[in-house]
């Protein structure tokens, strides 16, 4: 009788449904346990009333059910050191442990790992008084970027085009605490002109495997207006990221990142996702994540043929290759559909309807992010509720799947962007 290998993927988003929605269809069949997953999860693994965060529990169900591999999706439990947990307990993990997670958990401690490894970056200043960081201001000049220092759900980047609205950025996350301890410190960083591309790179601790490239649209309304949110939509590749970056991205990016830190005694595996600012054919590095991004995940997994789990496998084991990752063609579009008032305050438990007419369209799937099931409705539960993505024969094709599917769906405040890849339509896409 043949054994089915266990896989429990940590978290409850968009991500996470990618990643079980991947893992679902590999060629093992491996059965998926999520915790805590969402309404989405739910019809491909057996999900667990646990939270991405409590780590007690999460490790004494994996030490009781010996999952042959944990996937962490969040940032949260990884900084919290999840994986730490499970390789002292004998399992395997996907994911970096706490002291290479601290690359997200801490800004400033990214900024002195690019800065000491020669990684190109913004200049900037760290600071725990108001009274400094205004003066740094001043000296900086605006446009300049006021960031939280530790872990703020992507929302902890605030953006000034003046230094009114520094001061008041910098009063937000210091002195009215909006983003909680997270703001007990800022980095304050020039404003980079440029377009946006993130790279996932897979790491196994030495070997590099570059991912394909994705834009993500942090903005909440069309024209790139409006807070900056968790992503209101990606798609992938993206053509900023043109043949002639990639050696550069590998080398003085990843490459010294990873060089640097193992100079610090950190070996880090599992998924080192970068920010980049792009501007004529030079890039620099905006931030680094320490897990695969949301809304990004779902159009980069959306193009992978073929199985996913051997490679999360061999990072995990240190025997990671190129060759166990293969691309489709296509390129692949998500729309992120938000509840009424995200990133702001908004309501929950807003039937949706629409779901199944959407998933059933050619090269479509509907990710959820913000669901849960009520009797027999699903329902909103976050601010990010879904994650519509496409693929298409082109990014004119996926685009209109994309919107097409969008609009078969509804929920009471429903909004999403418009715009999402309209970059793309204006130029050609990159191969990769």
């Amino acid at each position: 009788m043949l054994i089915r290998m266990k896989i429990l993927v940590v978290g409850s988003g968009g991500r996470e449904h990618a990643l079980t929605w991947k893992l679902a269809s590999d060629s093992t069949r491996p059965e998926i346990f999520c915790a805590p997953g969402n309404a989405g999860t739910s019809a491909l693994a057996t999900n667990l009333d646990i939270g991405a965060d409590d780590l007690e529990r999460l490790l004494a169900w994996a030490i009781e059910n010996r999952p042959d591999l944990t996937v962490v999706g969040p940032e949260v439990p990884l900084c919290l050191g999840l994986v730490d947990r499970l390789e002292e307990a004998g399992l395997a993990a996907f994911g970096p442990c706490k002291a290479a997670a601290h690359i997200e958990g801490s800004k400033v401690f990214a900024k002195d790992v690019m800065e000491a490894g020669g990684v190109p970056t913004a200049r900037s200043g760290a600071f725990s008084n108001p009274g400094d960081a205004r003066a740094y201001a001043r000296e900086l000049g605006a446009p300049l970027v006021v960031k939280a220092e530790g872990l703020a759900a992507g929302k902890g980047v605030l953006i000034c085009e003046t230094i009114e609205e520094a001061d008041a950025a910098i009063d937000t996350a210091m002195v009215d605490r909006a983003f909680g301890d997270a703001g007990e410190q800022i980095l304050i960083e020039e404003f980079l002109v440029g377009e946006e591309a993130s790279i996932f790179a897979m790491v196994d601790g030495e070997t590099v495997v570059l991912l394909a490239s994705s834009q993500d649209h942090k903005r909440a309304f069309d024209g790139d207006a409006g807070p900056n949110t968790g992503g209101m939509g990606a798609y992938s590749p993206a053509p900023i990221v043109t043949d002639d970056l990639w050696p550069t991205i590998r080398e003085q990016v990843f490459g010294r990142t990873l060089a640097e830190l193992r100079k610090r005694g950190i070996t880090y595996k599992g998924i080192l996702y970068a920010g980049l600012m792009i501007h004529e054919g030079a890039l620099k590095v905006l931030e680094f994540n320490c897990r695969f991004g949301d809304p990004e995940t779902q159009c980069v997994l959306a193009r992978i043929k073929g199985d996913l789990l051997p490679s999360l496998q061999a990072s995990a084991a240190g025997s990671l290759s190129d060759e166990l990752i293969e691309w489709h063609d296509e390129p692949a579009v998500v729309v992120v559909m938000a509840s009424g008032g995200y990133p702001g305050a908004y309501d929950k438990g807003e039937v949706i309807s629409g779901i199944e007419a959407a998933d059933s369209g050619d090269g479509v799937t509907v990710f959820h992010a913000g669901t849960a099931r009520s009797g027999d409705d699903v329902v909103t539960s976050g601010g990010r509720v879904l994650g519509v993505t496409a693929r298409g024969a082109d990014i004119e094709q996926a685009v209109a799947a994309a919107y097409a599917a969008v609009e078969k769906i509804s929920f009471t405040g429903a909004h999403f962007r418009r715009d999402i890849a309209g970059r793309a339509l204006t130029r050609p896409l990159a191969d990769a």
